[in-house]
């Protein structure tokens, strides 16, 4: 039966190739945006490298500070984390790093454009990066503010060509790093991690960062000893909160925040801890216009062939048989557009790689993109074969041999 419904399906669609040109071409657009788009996403906040150990990991992204004279949310400030996070008692490792920031650099009169992450030692144990020379620098460099720095390899290409960088110097902004390091790089996307040079905390020009309490610039890492430790730490940081003292109380005397991960601080952020489910509105809408021009064109393709329909009911072919028939047809149909939206997305997916837009990103076609694509073709298929099917399994068999559809 099912292999009937094949020869007959391809059948159809090579009789009618406008309708089957116009359906491909619905079908496959809208599954390389969203195939794209879970890309992007799974490129973010997916478990790639160097964030190897993201099951137990969990991150201080944004404070939210009130009090008589302010209100404000975002990083919190480098006193806070040194003083009340990393003092906590149930994680394994505590690494407060900065956000990656923009530096300028000269060589042989040329201008390079670096990113910079300013870390402390232990941002080494909570990510797992390839090192491709040296090592990373120890909390005792950053303790004793010495000139030294990890670079990634393009950084290393730009100041180095094809030569070794371990032992030379690089120069950001007037201060001379020894190259300790050189590291794989780094995509973009991967916010937490990236950079394309790491210096020790302690190196900033000026220790103001000291005495920031809220509004900073620093995020701190939380590696837990195993995940289920994680809700025992989210407690004792939430039982830590009330305890903390403020430099200006009469200005901020209150803070508020929670360690988690990346994606759970974009969503409280944006969408009140609901990303998820905005994120699975915005595909369902997006896929809803397409999916009502395919119904449109395939209730259009059901009545050009209501004379087949009228001689298989009066032969005794039941409703449920048509029914399965025509959605076997558009699920075929759409898992063929599936099938090109994959190559379709593989060669955007190249084309974004290549162009540099986003630096050093690899978006790729892994499983979870692969099955998450998967479904969509399904339920796109399921969601425009319905209707038509159902509405041709209505017709009566006197009024689909004289041509007519309800």
């Amino acid at each position: 039966m099912l292999k009937n419904y094949l020869k007959m399906a391809f059948k159809v669609f090579m009789r009618r190739k406008f309708f089957t040109f116009i359906s491909l071409f619905g079908i496959s657009l809208t599954l390389i945006v969203l195939v794209v788009a879970v890309g992007l996403f799974d490129h973010v906040f997916g478990p790639h490298s160097p964030e190897g150990n993201a099951e137990r990991t969990v991150s201080v992204y944004f404070v939210h500070g009130t009090g008589p004279r302010g209100d404000n949310t975002g990083p919190a400030g480098y006193a806070f984390l040194d003083r009340y996070v990393r003092t906590l008692k149930q994680p394994e490792t505590v690494s407060i790093h900065s956000i990656f920031m923009g530096v300028i650099s000269y060589r042989n009169g040329t201008e390079i454009k670096s990113w910079l992450k300013n870390v402390d030692g232990e941002f080494w144990r909570v990510f797992r990066f390839e090192f491709l020379e040296g090592g990373p620098f120890s909390p005792e460099d950053e303790r004793q503010a010495r000139l030294v720095a990890v670079i990634n390899d393009t950084t290393r290409r730009r100041f180095f060509g094809n030569d070794a960088a371990v032992g030379k110097t690089i120069e950001l902004e007037g201060q001379n790093f020894r190259v300790v390091g050189v590291v794989a790089d780094i995509p973009m996307l991967r916010l937490t991690p990236f950079a394309d040079v790491w210096v020790p905390i302690s190196t900033r020009k000026s220790d103001n960062y000291k005495k920031e309490f809220e509004n900073g610039i620093f995020f701190a890492s939380i590696l837990a000893k195993d995940p289920t430790q994680i809700p025992r730490i989210q407690e004792e940081f939430q039982a830590m909160l009330p305890r903390v003292e403020f430099p200006q109380p009469d200005e901020i005397n209150k803070i508020e925040g929670n360690p988690t991960s990346l994606l759970q601080a974009v969503s409280d952020i944006l969408c009140g801890g609901q990303l998820m489910t905005a994120l699975y509105i915005a595909a369902i809408l997006f896929m809803l216009l397409p999916t009502i021009n395919l119904i449109n064109i395939n209730v259009s393709r059901i009545r050009e062939r209501s004379s087949e329909i009228g001689v298989r009911k009066a032969f005794g072919a039941s409703s449920l048989t048509l029914v399965g028939q025509f959605v076997i047809e558009n699920l075929i149909l759409t898992l063929l557009g599936g099938l090109l939206a994959f190559v379709g997305a593989r060669l955007v997916m190249r084309f974004i790689n290549e162009s540099g837009w986003l630096p050093y990103s690899n978006l790729t076609m892994n499983n979870r993109i692969f099955l998450v694509g998967l479904t969509l073709a399904v339920f796109f298929g399921l969601l425009s074969g319905v209707y038509p099917a159902w509405k041709m399994s209505r017709l009566h068999p006197v009024h689909a041999l004289r041509g007519r559809a309800l």
